[in-house]
């Protein structure tokens, strides 16, 4: 069984659209071999660390686990959702109501906002749990098309057109693999109202706190308003941190793409994509980041062209109302 594999080759070297979106259809119904949301957990990491890969289209372990993480925690302990396969309790519900007693944290609390001892012990188990059940999984229910991986190097590589394709789709792949989510979780807990159970499932991977990046941009750069020009002066809730591309379409939080912004561009900016000619401005920014030896680590897998086809890519998904300041 395809669950079982350590290592896993792509069987196909190119991929039309069409056959890309028949194997989706498969994966996110009912069809699929899969009877339990570690399909979709999957599906909204992939999605989530899009622009993290590497120049190999490479994604490793921890990058994935984590997202699968913070996904069952705030399905399992915030909301209560226990059921997450049919049969016996799924593993992933079992480590997060586990870890959750041992360490008697509220059921309130977002996974971003746990100590990171105990987030750094939920990712390695659960990463443990993947291995075993969900990468060779799904690997086999996309006819082995979709990424290959390997469990000793601990990296899945994205087929190059699949990759483009969830690039160029993502937001109505995002909202496909939500509702399937929430229905197979409707079915599993016998809770009786979907739409309920989609505001849950869309706001679990609900941006944490952005006040670090505050920080560290603040000690780099000019206390200045990134759209604006005006100075930040430090009082209370004037100074923001901005999603550049909007969060809501890259739904993970990469310093590249942050920026110091004010009140009021903020919130006049809001979910909209800046005029192109901020995208000169950010790209500049960056270059001075990357040349900054304490950055190195926080600039991950960055490259202008990533920043510049992300732009592009949320324009063709729906983002094309483009704000400017007035």
């Amino acid at each position: 069984m395809s669950h079982k594999l350590k290592v896993g080759e792509l069987r196909a070297d190119y991929l039309t659209d069409e056959e890309i979106w028949r194997t989706f259809t498969i994966v996110l119904s009912s069809k699929s071999v899969k009877s339990s949301t570690y399909k979709y957990a999957l599906m909204k990491a992939l999605i989530e660390n899009l622009y993290e890969v590497n120049e190999d289209l490479e994604l490793t372990y921890d990058q994935l686990a984590y997202t699968f993480t913070k996904v069952y925690w705030n399905l399992v302990v915030q909301h209560h959702l226990i059921y997450q396969n049919q049969g016996k309790t799924a593993r992933v519900a079992t480590i997060m109501k586990e870890e959750q007693v041992r360490h008697s944290i509220p059921s309130q609390m977002v996974f971003d906002k746990i100590p990171d001892s105990v987030q750094v012990s939920l990712v390695n188990k659960v990463k443990t749990t993947m291995k075993q059940n969900v990468f060779g999984a799904l690997y086999g229910d996309t006819g082995e098309t979709f990424y290959a991986f390997d469990h000793r190097t601990e990296r899945l590589r994205f087929s190059p057109t699949v990759h483009a394709f969830m690039m160029n789709y993502q937001r109505l792949i995002v909202q496909l693999t939500n509702y399937h989510m929430a229905a197979m979780i409707e079915k599993l807990n016998e809770v009786p109202h979907i739409n309920h159970l989609l505001e849950k499932v869309e706001s679990i991977a609900k941006r944490g706190s952005l006040r670090p990046y505050e920080k560290i941009l603040l000690s780099h750069f000019e206390a200045k308003c990134f759209y604006c020009g005006k100075k930040l002066t430090g009082q209370k809730r004037e100074t923001h941190v901005d999603h550049f591309i909007p969060w809501s379409f890259v739904q993970s939080d990469q310093i590249w793409n942050l920026v110091l912004a004010c009140n009021t561009c903020n919130t006049s900016k809001s979910d909209k994509l800046p005029r192109k000619d901020y995208l000169k401005t950010i790209v500049s920014r960056n270059e001075a980041m990357v040349a900054l030896p304490l950055l190195v680590g926080q600039m991950g897998n960055y490259n202008e062209k990533k920043l510049i086809r992300m732009y592009d890519y949320s324009i063709k998904n729906g983002y094309d109302v483009l704000w400017t300041r007035h």
